[in-house]
């Protein structure tokens, strides 16, 4: 057998971007630029685009058309909540596909460096008594709060200021209570940042509710593609779920 005799090998499993899915037209255009940036990054690597709800495509449409390869889901979310813990392995386990799930994007340090490069474009600078607000979506799931105050605390490592949680739905404190919070510990200077993969209807709100200086969500910053692409390697190393 000759060189050009053997067969082709096999391409590297799939990267399958999961979103959540918003109203918010701006949402679908911030994925597709992250899904550039990572196709960008790994040239030849097949990189696709699957949402929970709300937008097409939707991650079962994904999935089957896919077939029997391989893939990895790689989940656009920040911590471990029903989406990530229900909703994405089921779609996975149903689809004919050979999936692996990845882990969530945070807690992680290079969202702590997204994060402060957000807060820097909106023109943040540390000051003596300021502190920063965390606004994430929020969850019942207590997992997903154990993973915003790690995510936070990463952060005020990273600003060398405090840094407090707060959230849009399901979990308490608000962006105005952690405020308030910050205020009566003598904290005169309050930035929020937004602990949002993309723009949309919780982030706009979070928005809405800071008292002066708000950063803009995550978005397609390139330390979000390199995250991306560490997530899909780690889960390389995790076994393939087949459908029953």
């Amino acid at each position: 057998m000759t060189v050009t005799d053997l067969p082709p090998r096999p391409g590297p499993p799939a990267l399958v971007l999961v979103a959540h899915g918003s109203r918010d037209p701006r949402a679908l255009s911030t994925v597709r630029a992250l899904q550039d940036r990572v196709r960008a990054l790994r040239p030849g690597l097949p990189v696709h685009l699957g949402h929970i709800e709300l937008n097409a495509p939707l991650l079962p449409d994904t999935l089957a058309a896919l077939g029997e390869t391989e893939a990895v889901l790689v989940p656009l979310l920040l911590g471990r909540g029903y989406h990530v813990k229900r909703d994405i392995p089921e779609m996975a386990a149903a689809a004919r596909a050979r999936t692996r799930v990845a882990a969530p994007l945070g807690p992680h340090p290079l969202l702590a460096d997204t994060l402060r490069a957000r807060l820097l474009e909106a023109g943040w600078r540390p000051r003596p008594a300021s502190a920063v607000v965390l606004a994430a979506a929020g969850s019942r799931d207590p997992d997903a709060r154990v993973d915003t105050d790690r995510m936070a605390g990463l952060l005020a490592a990273r600003l060398g200021v405090p840094v407090l949680s707060a959230y849009a739905s399901a979990a308490a404190p608000t962006v105005p209570e952690a405020v308030t919070a910050l205020r009566a510990k003598g904290r005169r200077h309050i930035a929020v940042a937004s602990y949002f993969t993309a723009p949309g209807r919780f982030a706009t709100e979070c928005a809405a509710a800071a008292p002066g200086l708000v950063a803009a969500p995550l978005g397609a910053h390139a330390a979000m593609a390199d995250l991306i692409l560490h997530r899909y390697e780690q889960a390389l190393g995790t076994p393939v779920t087949v459908a029953a």
